[in-house]
């Protein structure tokens, strides 16, 4: 089968399209057919080794494991002698990130529980779009955020991956809503849901003398400071994407912030969970949650989908057809 490989770390150019052997599953393994995957800054972060520890998991000069991608949506075609929730034959979906990666490739064999059923009302590709996002999303809202109907609640970095669905799915949960993005993607955070918008280009929330029960940071920019001057006095900020300087604020400063203060200064790292997943099913089932797509590439164009993810311009996610 045809797999993408990488043998060392550095930019998008390292990337090779190969010949590897097809898998088989073991007992309880599913072999996957996979149609589509989505790229997220997980890849990018394991690819270009930027945030240093990647290095001490994956391997300190190169990486242990040469295979990128972990949100998938396919087709099974064999079962291993265990396997009890899926036959050949089921549409699925799901991140595969715990288990070794490799959806930027024609076959994947994992465990069962990395997946769901496809929902019914997206295409191979839009379900590729939702795991490894939606899941940040639902779970720094709901599990770290501890979102609650009529909460005021701002979505930094609205546009992107993480960003849009998060919009949704606070507004699912009966938020209030404001989306921070720019401009050009003030009319799509409406259409997704959003009562409010701010562009970032004009205005800075932190300093707006608004205040809200929850902040979202799809992509926090600003000092850990400037945020918590942004909450309410029980307010809760979730970090869930930004540059090396923010995470490591966010992992350093929280709790001392959070025991002195009150206020919840936090992050979330999304968890592949089955069960998330199936709550997710039903809400992009209801009409209440969508995939946003903003462009497709082939498995050959792998590179090329890494590339225009690193330039942090995407409106939504970045999907490999396969």
């Amino acid at each position: 089968m045809k797999a993408i490989v990488y043998e060392k770390y550095g930019p998008p150019d390292v990337l090779q399209l190969k010949e590897v052997a097809k898998p088989a599953p073991k007992d309880d393994e599913v072999l996957v057919r996979v149609h589509a995957a989505s790229v997220n800054a997980y890849d990018w972060h394991f690819l270009s080794a930027d945030i240093f520890l990647i290095r001490l998991s994956a391997g300190l000069l190169k990486p242990r494991n040469t295979r990128l991608g972990a949100d998938m949506a396919g087709r099974i075609e064999a079962v291993g002698k265990n396997v009890k929730q899926f036959e050949p034959g089921d549409e699925v979906f799901g991140d595969i990130g715990a288990w070794g990666n490799g959806s930027f490739a024609e076959y994947v064999c994992v465990p069962e529980i990395a997946f769901a059923l496809k929902p019914v009302n997206l295409s191979f590709e839009e379900a590729a779009a939702v795991p490894m996002a939606a899941l940040t999303a639902l779970q720094g809202l709901r599990d770290e955020g501890q979102i609650q109907p009529g909460q005021k609640v701002l979505i930094q970095g609205a546009s992107g991956g993480v960003g849009t669905f998060a919009v949704q799915i606070a507004k699912s949960f009966g938020a209030q809503v404001t989306a921070v993005c720019s401009a050009r993607n003030l009319d799509q955070a409406r259409s997704l849901g959003a009562d409010q918008v701010i562009d970032y280009t004009k205005e800075d929330f932190t300093k707006s003398g608004q205040h809200y029960d929850l902040i979202f940071a799809a992509n926090g920019y600003h000092p850990i400071s400037a945020y918590k001057r942004a909450l309410s006095s029980k307010g809760v900020y979730v970090m869930a994407g930004g540059t090396a300087t923010q995470i490591f604020q966010a992992m350093l400063l929280g709790s001392w912030m959070s025991e002195r203060e009150g206020k919840k200064m936090g992050g979330v790292v999304a968890k592949s969970n089955q069960k998330d997943l199936i709550f997710l099913k039903g809400l992009i089932e209801a009409g209440k949650v969508r995939p946003v797509i903003d462009r497709c590439y082939s498995l050959g164009e792998t590179a090329d989908a890494l590339r225009y993810l690193g330039t942090g311009h995407a409106r939504g996610k970045i999907v490999i057809t396969i």
